[in-house]
């Protein structure tokens, strides 16, 4: 049986959500300067309004003024450091000049000749061919620069039979990118095709069940439940024969045709008769859905329970939660339920939790899953110039597994939210990390789905662990490093045996930095444990510190506790 994970709260600055397994914390909706967009990507947090993309590559002033209209207003009280309309336009602008080189963009500086004031002016030429002129709006105009811009991309368009082969779509995206050229690496536009895919990344293609389908012989057969799919919580499982959709049978059929008989229309109705081994068909009728991809993997290593976690995604938690349900379910001896008989559920030997290369996604989905392991606690707090990109992420009363020890497993593409789950539980001292420093991807994103059907992910806010340390730059410190090479291991495993932690002033030495960190600061403490791709010795250690109970203590005391850290 799949039953519901325990109850636990997520306290964000002054917001209050209660929630259970199914009703997860997801992006807070805001409409601002007419563009809707969502807040809490770290890398990003899916839209719910997905707006069809423009098919037309013939130039469009009136499309394209809108999108840098909204653009401007969306990037105006965002940004990390704060910068004027008309900073943004004069660098998006060399975009012309990178799709065509022969473009050439100047801004001609205001003059004061004889007394007669000459005003600031943009030019563009092609060779020596004058193609643009025109003076500069205020610097605070956003209507001015958008039609600014637009004139000139327009301009450039006409008599450029490179940037007419490059596309409408071509413009705006060289736009952006010499926009985002001067920010930070991780802002960025994508346009209206990338945009549709990126969503459907997030948030799962419309109308499936999430089942995937094989043949046996002739028999269609279950070889996967998706467990954030409407299959799942009807209790279908692998290995059932799939006798017929809706009344059709699928005898003599691929798996790939009949598969394409589950997809439909969201919330639509499906039925499906279904027979395990030695069983009569049974009729299931079901609901399409939006169902993410698959980001959390269980198996067993021995007694331990190991929990592969590719990315996060609006459901990651859920899908966490999910596998909880039926490590801790305990079942008593008339056959009822351990919540039914109202006794304890089971304590699991050890959970290994991997995230080498995991490279991150949702913030709010690495706060819940810290969650469902954490009593209470800060999880992560965010720091940024908008008012709205500043959160306490706290949780309260929600450690599914009764204090089970927890390893995780880091390597040096382990990024953004999975560095937050990482470092959230390291800091509460209620998991070991094992492995290499991470990525170091401390920085969150916006979205902002533009009139055109593009996104633009703009860095608002830069995230800071619970002892107040921050993940940008510095990645995480593992209280066991892996990438020393077998004899560096080999000693540190046998200090932790004797119940002394080698890998402690390491550590402590990044838990005590606070931002901003100058670079060759970073560069010193990451020395200590030099990021690396994960290896089987990754595994053989937390396999090592689940069976010492004396060698696990010892890793989790290498981080200061709250109350002898720095002051944030």
């Amino acid at each position: 049986m799949r039953h519901a994970a325990r109850h636990f709260s997520l306290f964000l600055s002054q917001f209050c959500s209660t929630t259970r397994r199914r009703t997860l914390v997801l992006g807070l909706t805001v409409l601002a300067a007419g563009t809707s967009f969502q807040h809490g990507w770290a890398q990003g947090t899916a839209s719910t309004s997905a707006i069809a993309p423009s098919t037309n590559q013939a130039f469009s002033t009136g499309m394209t003024r809108d999108v840098l209209f909204a653009a401007l207003g969306f990037l105006g009280p965002r940004t990390l450091e704060a910068h004027s309309p008309r900073e943004f336009c004069i660098w998006g602008l060399d975009g012309l000049t990178a799709i065509d080189p022969t473009i050439a963009v100047t801004d001609n500086p205001a003059e004061d000749h004889d007394k007669q004031h000459i005003p600031e002016t943009l030019t563009i030429t092609q060779g020596q061919t004058l193609l643009f002129k025109r003076i500069f709006p205020a610097d605070e105009s956003r209507s001015g620069w958008s039609d600014l811009v637009t004139a000139a991309m327009q301009s450039a368009w006409e008599h450029s039979s490179t940037i007419r082969d490059a596309g409408a779509d071509a413009l705006l995206q060289g736009f952006f990118d010499e926009l985002f050229n001067h920010m930070d690496p991780y802002s960025r536009y994508l346009g209206p095709t990338p945009a549709i895919a990126d969503r459907t990344k997030r948030t799962g293609q419309s109308g499936t069940i999430g089942l995937t389908l094989g043949a046996k012989g002739h028999t269609i057969i279950v070889t996967a439940v998706n467990a954030n799919g409407p299959a799942w919580e009807a209790g279908v499982d692998t290995g059932q024969r799939l006798i017929a959709v809706n009344g059709r049978s699928t005898r003599g059929q691929s798996p790939e045709v009949v598969q394409s008989w589950l997809e439909g229309e969201d919330r639509t109705s499906i039925s499906l008769a279904l027979a395990s081994h030695g069983q009569h068909p049974a009729t299931l009728k079901l609901r399409r859905a939006q169902v993410p991809p698959e980001t959390v993997f269980a198996s067993t290593d021995g007694p331990y329970t190991l929990l592969r976690i590719t990315s996060f995604s609006i459901q990651t938690a859920e899908e966490i939660s999910q596998y909880l349900d039926q490590v801790v379910e305990d079942e008593t001896p008339d056959g009822q339920s351990s919540a039914r008989a109202r006794t304890p559920l089971k304590r699991p030997a050890g959970i290994i939790i991997d995230l080498r290369g995991d490279r991150g996604g949702v913030l709010q989905q690495a706060v819940t899953a810290a969650a469902l392991f954490l009593d209470h606690g800060v999880a992560v707090t965010t720091h940024g110039r908008d008012p709205q990109a500043n959160h306490i992420w706290a949780v309260q009363g929600g450690d599914m597994t009764s204090g089970a020890p927890i390893v995780i497993l880091v390597d040096g593409r382990t990024a953004s939210a999975a560095e937050i789950l990482a470092a959230a539980l390291s800091d509460h001292r209620r998991a070991v990390v094992v492995g290499s420093e991470t990525l170091g991807k401390g920085l969150v994103q916006v979205i902002g789905q533009m009139p055109n059907g593009g996104e633009l992910f703009v860095t608002w806010s830069r995230n800071q662990a619970p002892l107040g340390w921050p993940i940008q730059g510095l990645g995480i410190m593992p209280q066991v490093c892996t990438s020393r090479g077998g004899d560096d291991l080999h000693g540190q495993l046998a200090a932790l045996k004797g119940g002394t932690a080698s890998q402690a002033a390491a550590v402590q030495m990044a838990r005590a930095a606070r931002y901003p960190v100058p670079v060759s600061r970073i560069l010193d403490i990451r020395r200590h444990c030099p990021a690396a791709i994960g290896t089987d010795a990754d595994m053989d250690t937390a396999r090592f510190l689940l069976s010492s109970a004396t060698a696990y203590k010892a890793a989790l005391e290498a981080v200061p506790d709250e109350n002898t850290a720095p002051l944030h």
